[in-house]
């Protein structure tokens, strides 16, 4: 999640195909094009004014030399498709904005703040687009994060997201994309959606999505003053149209969106790869594996193998340990997974389903005690004394992966672990972190160290 900032509305995409449409264009009479020699992607300053900061646009170009000695330099550009405001969706027949959460019944969330002007809310803070082409037709699922303010001005919080699927016609000649139509992506079947944030597109032309910052399950349960409880209810009310509904556990999940030959699409929540602050999940080039970002402070590093290729509704989840071996240059250690447990989605749904609470998971003591692991985890920013109790370890693994995982010794000190990428050739992948700070640091009181690296504001990979 980025800072609660309203910094523009617009999905846009970058002309990633301006290079090939426009030298394709540009040479198209000719019967043999000349042979391209190299491409270079020349960059732009940083944006200096707080105009250009809150605009999508760019100054970069793209420099091709030819074979001939010949050289073209073209500039780049953002085509806007449309705004979160802009009313491109068809709703039960009525056109509304592409960023409108809507409810169990697939009616639209009405902000109802200044009494006589109620409206729709509509999200200003789009994030992840998937684009996927499906029976000749193509689609951009796109991502509704949250609304930052309501209509009288005050900061939301427990509002259902949202997801919308778009089909766009695409220009062969420039690569330009419009708007065919668009509709609301339904997620009544897996109890709604939960800040969605960044995300991914499958080799089988799926989208993985996310659902970050879950709620505390033990806040909620033992503090019905907690952010937590207020939270959870709130988007239960507005969602179901019933606070009793409320479950924190419904949240923290990766949804994985398919659309048919019809252009229909369908979510399924997968259960059995954890639940934390997914960020993101990023499949590897053997469509079993999943790494996963988790964002916020005192995170953890997960990895997912499922026991199917292209299919991740069963699988084996791990958490990592950090073995550092030196703070240089960044930093650099070893990691260890630890096995948290095997599961299925339908195993682990059952379990929530049940109407399973943090209580029934873990025994709590206030002070250090036998028997008990000396925890700090993002999920509640502040020392416990945990243990399992018998028989409970499966509904730990995969409804508390990163309090489970901290008692088993898996490191909780990472931060903000916002993006992920696969260098396919070289058998590597990247996280990106956003500060290398906080549990990052040498803590020489916490209950447990295993990172001590450097302060780097400026984050590393």
């Amino acid at each position: 999640m980025k800072k609660r900032v309203s910094i523009g509305l617009s999905i846009t995409l970058l002309a990633s195909g301006a290079t090939s449409s426009a030298f394709a264009s540009e040479h198209h009479h000719h019967p043999h094009p000349k042979q391209i020699k190299n491409v270079e992607f020349q960059s732009m300053n940083a944006p200096t004014t707080i105009e250009d900061m809150v605009k999508t646009y760019t100054e970069a170009s793209v420099k091709v030399t030819y074979k001939d000695g010949s050289v073209e330099e073209t500039p780049l550009n953002y085509n806007q498709l449309f705004l979160s405001k802009d009313k491109i969706v068809d709703n039960k027949g009525k056109m509304i904005a592409a960023g409108t959460p809507i409810d169990a019944n697939g009616n639209p969330i009405i902000d109802r703040s200044v009494p006589d002007q109620p409206s729709p809310y509509v999200s200003d803070a789009p994030d992840s687009n998937s684009f996927i082409t499906i029976n000749g037709k193509s689609y951009i699922i796109s991502h509704y994060e949250y609304d930052s303010v309501d209509n009288a001005g005050e900061e939301i919080s427990g509002l259902p997201a949202s997801m919308t699927l778009t089909q766009v016609e695409k220009d062969e000649k420039t690569g330009e994309l419009t708007v065919n139509h668009a509709k609301k992506i339904d997620f009544a079947n897996v109890n709604g959606l939960w800040t969605p944030c960044n995300g991914s597109t499958t080799e089988w032309g799926t989208h993985l999505g996310s659902e970050e910052y879950e709620p505390d399950a033990r806040a909620f349960e033992e503090d019905p003053s907690s952010d937590a409880h207020k939270d959870v209810t709130s988007f239960a009310e507005r969602y179901f149209g019933d606070a009793s509904n409320a479950n924190p556990y419904f949240y923290g999940w990766i949804p994985e969106i398919s659309v048919d030959d019809n252009g229909e699409a369908s979510v399924v929540k997968h259960y059995s790869t954890g639940r934390f602050s997914h960020e993101m999940m990023q499949v590897l080039p053997d469509n079993k594996t999943a790494l996963f970002g988790d964002d916020g402070n005192n995170t953890m590093m997960f990895m997912y193998v499922a026991d199917k290729e292209k299919d991740f509704s069963a699988g084996t989840l791990y958490a990592a340990k950090f073995k550092q071996k030196s703070g240089e240059n960044g930093g650099k250690g070893d990691l260890q997974w630890i096995k948290l447990g095997h599961s299925t989605d339908d195993e682990v749904k059952s379990i929530i389903d049940k109407g399973v609470t943090f209580s029934d998971i873990f025994e709590t003591s206030e002070e250090p005690r036998e028997g008990f692991t000396a925890v700090k985890t993002a999920a509640s920013k502040k020392v416990e004394y945990l243990k399992v109790k018998p028989g409970m370890e499966k509904a730990a693994a995969f409804l508390e992966s990163r309090r489970y995982g901290a008692i088993l010794g898996a490191t909780s000190e990472f931060n903000k672990m916002e993006g992920l990428s696969v260098n396919k050739k070289d058998k590597k992948a990247y996280m990106a972190i956003s500060y290398q700070n906080s549990a990052m640091l040498k803590q020489p009181d916490a209950v447990q160290d295993d990172i001590q690296l450097p302060h780097l504001e400026s984050g590393v990979t």
